[in-house]
């Protein structure tokens, strides 16, 4: 099965089996993420449009669903960041419609300021915001975003929406060697984060290939300090392990190359998705590279998968 504007499900660490939504284009972002793992951004917009023709979303959407076992999350996500797609609030609504499964958001942010976007985001059951600086010098160096954007818009559209917003938000904290892991900045972190006053905080790190090299991870036991800063209600986002098998009769080189597509995995994700042992998969992956449509990459001492 084609998908153009969907992809997976995939194995996600905070979601379960998700199925993603792709609505912008390649890659349209309001930030150019030194750590993002889809890439340097193409297009560096903070300008709202149709990006997608919403009723071809829909229609596959519905295909997918009929066709897939498990999905746990419809999540908007991928390679742009869906709140510039003008009619993101129209397809959330049209999709609650067709299904009783959950629906997610994962932003950036930087546009819940806006009263169209807050409002297009109402009936989500989940959405899940970035916030990776305390300081505009940090913001700057880690996001590069658009130059009509800054922190204090970004923070102030933060917690106005969550006043307005009945579901969860889980607040996503990527942290960077040397950028924004200083004591100073996590107890400055600290206190936004209670003005936002998120359902979860969730400590993240560089854990796939970044745009930039020179974003780097930090360890297990700086998250697990860091954690402690910021109490119970906060947890480090872990390594995914499913319940069980997502899919095992989908197309498998079909599903390899739709994961590939929006970012990098390693042999064991791709497993984990087909419910095919790894083994088994060498041979495929081989064979994808072989033809010039995938590439293997090192990462911290670990072998990803990426388009070619």
């Amino acid at each position: 099965m084609h998908q153009e504007f969907t992809y997976g499900p995939v194995p996600s660490r905070r979601l379960g089996a998700s199925l993603g939504i792709d609505i912008t284009k390649s890659k349209t972002c309001s930030f150019n993420c030194i750590y993002c793992q889809v890439g340097s951004t193409i297009c560096l917009s903070a300008r709202r449009g149709n990006y997608s023709p919403i009723d071809a979303v829909l229609a596959e959407i519905q295909n997918v669903i009929i066709h897939k076992k498990r999905i746990d999350f419809l999540t908007f996500s991928g390679s742009g960041e869906p709140t510039l797609h003008r009619h993101l609030g129209r397809l959330i609504d049209r999709i609650k419609k067709m299904t009783k499964i959950p629906i997610a958001v994962i932003t950036n942010g930087s546009l819940l300021y806006l009263p169209g976007v807050q409002k297009d985001l109402v009936h989500a059951d989940i959405v899940l915001p970035t916030l990776c600086a305390a300081t505009d010098n940090t913001f700057k160096r880690i996001h590069r975003p658009n130059p009509c954007l800054n922190l204090r818009r970004l923070i102030n559209g933060m917690i106005k929406f969550r006043k307005g917003y009945p579901g969860k938000i889980w607040l996503e904290i990527m942290l960077i060697k040397s950028y924004n892991d200083t004591l100073d900045e996590i107890q400055k972190l600290k206190k936004i984060v209670e003005r936002i006053d998120p359902d979860r905080i969730q400590l993240n790190t560089v854990i796939r290939p970044p745009s930039e090299a020179f974003a780097r991870p930090l360890t297990a036991e700086e998250l697990k300090r860091i954690r402690k800063i910021f109490g119970r209600q906060c947890e480090i986002i872990a390594d995914f392990k499913p319940r069980r098998s997502v899919r095992k009769d989908i197309g498998l080189y079909d599903l390899i190359l739709c994961t590939v597509r929006r970012r990098p995995v390693t042999t064991a994700d791709i497993a984990r998705v087909t419910g095919i042992n790894e083994r088994n998969l060498t041979a495929k992956l081989r064979d994808l590279r072989i033809k010039g449509f995938i590439k293997t990459i090192k990462h911290q001492g670990r072998e990803f998968h990426v388009k070619k």
